[in-house]
């Protein structure tokens, strides 16, 4: 099915919905950047900084599969690269470029960051349930405050990651909603009917690369 398939968009934006689940912001002890293949997360981050939302940004993030081959170093190097270009000093950013999953980011920034107080994370729009979700295993008495870059699904996709790989994306962070919490990766997050109807469908529709190939090959049977 065509992503400009009218059916598949409005599927596409009841997940986006869903997963972009940000919270209002405040004042912070450190800004946390999760590292990615989008790097207008590290503009967000620069943004917060450069209004004074906290005096501190940490940068968190190895190379995983999105982004083999995209960046010079890290992503952590990377967006941090990207926020001094916009200004931030160096001596305002922190880098932890060991974290290849977001339960690592947050493990450990923590360790980096053992008296912070009050955290801002931000990350890609359709990432934001996900990291709630992980804080509340990893760091749960930690006053999370959770932001992205602010634009709609439309704006999202980019010239090396389609919107056909956008919807496969947050189709599998669905499904890591429940899976993840039988692991012990996150807390519990609903998932309402209008968001598995949206799933089925665009599972239906075959997008499901970010699925994990053991459960394509039960969806195909």
């Amino acid at each position: 099915m065509a992503a400009s398939d009218r059916s598949v968009m409005d599927c596409a934006q009841v997940l986006w919905d869903y997963h972009n689940a940000g919270t209002p912001l405040d004042k912070a002890d450190i800004v946390v950047g999760l590292g990615s293949y989008d790097l207008r997360v590290a503009d967000r981050c620069a943004e917060l900084y450069g209004n004074g939302l906290a005096p501190l940004i940490i940068f968190t993030g190895a190379t995983g599969n999105w982004t083999s081959g995209r960046f010079a170093g890290s992503e952590a190097r990377a967006f941090s690269e990207r926020a001094v270009a916009l200004g931030v000093p160096r001596d305002a950013i922190r880098l932890e470029e060991r974290a290849t999953n977001i339960g690592e980011n947050i493990r450990f920034v923590r360790a980096q960051a053992p008296g912070a107080g009050e955290v801002i994370w931000v990350t890609k729009p359709q990432t934001q349930r996900r990291v709630s979700a992980t804080l509340q295993v990893n760091w749960p008495d930690v006053v999370s405050m959770i932001t992205a870059p602010q634009h709609r699904l439309a704006a999202q996709p980019l010239a090396d990651h389609s919107f056909e790989a956008l919807a496969a994306e947050m189709v599998g962070d669905v499904w890591r909603m429940a899976a993840y919490v039988d692991k012990g990766f996150q807390g519990h997050q609903p998932v309402g009917t209008d968001v598995q109807m949206a799933f089925d469908a665009l599972v239906a529709a075959g997008f499901t690369s970010h699925l994990p190939s053991a459960v394509r090959s039960l969806l195909d049977r």
